[in-house]
């Protein structure tokens, strides 16, 4: 699969990554330096900035809530990108159960993660965003392909959210699959996952058992992406209805869509 030759190792943002290359199933690809996907941009450094500054990005896509920007920080500025704000989760979904994942001792976790819960929570969350959340994917699509490229999309990790609207854009540009999930454990690599933070309230702290069990939440895993494209085929029957008729895109605007984010 041809992909970009290199990837700079960005200091304070995680994830990163330029979905240039990707084959489409009628033998095009994805261009380069038009879609890029990461974690969040709070803790950019100056250097980082300079880095992101220079793909001349027209729009970045924030899929985070309140609450998750409250955590962590709104995204630097960058000079000329417009800050696209598009929440895939309701702020107060589950606070108390990131805090307890932040905070709780070791038998509160396995109450809450163990004996497959914690699998099961991501599996059913994937599900959601693909049946609950077809305003806001349409929106994305309509965005990139009327003005918004070239763009950046994240969430907080750049794993789940993200992942999942990377996914569908691929989809409508005719990526089969195989390269989406590919790209999609990619998330998995040592240098791109999220950094876990537990508090010092816990006396649990960070100790093996405890990351065994906060390890399906932070993993990319195939399942979640299968349980996603499963819903698509329960719930439309195939991607063209889903796309046409859950999320709106008229062959026109997919097609215009296409010529933005695909080579000639």
């Amino acid at each position: 699969m041809s992909r970009q030759p290199a990837e700079p190792q960005l200091t304070g943002v995680r994830n990163f990554r330029d979905l240039g290359g990707l084959p489409t199933a009628d033998g095009r690809r994805v261009r380069q330096g038009v879609l890029f996907r990461s974690g969040h941009l709070a803790h950019a450094t100056d250097e980082d900035t300079v880095f992101l500054g220079g793909l001349g990005l027209h729009t970045v896509f924030d899929f985070r809530n309140k609450a998750d920007q409250a955590l962590e920080g709104p995204d630097i500025d960058l000079p000329g990108v417009r800050n696209l704000n598009i929440p895939l989760s309701d702020p107060a979904d589950g606070a108390e159960f990131w805090q307890m994942v932040r905070d709780g001792e070791l038998e509160q976790l396995r109450a809450i993660l163990g004996d497959g819960l914690a699998a099961a929570r991501m599996t059913s969350s994937y599900r959601t965003m693909i049946s609950s959340r077809t305003a806001e994917h349409s929106r994305i699509l309509h965005a990139l392909a009327e003005d918004s490229v070239p763009a950046l999309m994240h969430c907080a990790a750049g794993k789940d959210r993200a992942g999942l609207s990377i996914a569908i854009t691929l989809l409508a540009l005719g990526v089969e699959r195989g390269p989406i999930e590919a790209d999609y454990l990619e998330s998995n690599s040592p240098h791109r996952r999220y950094r876990v933070r537990r508090s010092e309230k816990s006396s649990a702290g960070m100790s093996p058992e405890v990351m065994e069990l906060l390890a399906p939440l932070f993993d990319a895993r195939a399942a979640y992406l299968h349980a996603a494209f499963t819903t698509i085929d329960q719930t439309w029957g195939d991607v063209d209805t889903y796309l046409t008729e859950g999320l709106k895109l008229s062959p026109r605007t997919r097609a215009r869509l296409q010529s933005r984010l695909l080579e000639d």
